[in-house]
């Protein structure tokens, strides 16, 4: 049975919001926890403290550096990928 619009706008403004979400975690409360730890283990960050590394982190992304693109989306990557095998779990009857 197909889903109705209106169902179908709900589930698209959660993803949305979701995706929003952790897209905000991956640009602004991951960088200072890889900031913070990598601090704790590898000593001061070369720059000039966690000013110059967040500036560092943003310039790469506005430059379209993929690894910094996949560091930032990652909280929603997991997120996706929890659900895919949870869906995949469902449907072998595992869960």
């Amino acid at each position: 049975m197909p889903e109705s619009p209106r169902n179908l706008q709900q589930r698209a403004i959660r993803e949305l919001a979701v995706f929003l979400g952790l897209l905000f975690f991956g640009l602004v409360i991951l960088p200072v926890g890889i900031y913070l730890v990598g601090q704790k283990v590898f000593g001061s960050y070369a720059g000039y403290g966690y000013a110059d590394f967040f500036g560092d982190i943003s310039g790469k992304i506005r430059r379209g550096d993929i690894f910094t693109w996949f560091l930032v989306l990652s909280p929603y990557l997991i997120w996706q990928t929890l659900r895919l095998t949870r869906a995949g779990w469902r449907l072998t009857g595992k869960i």
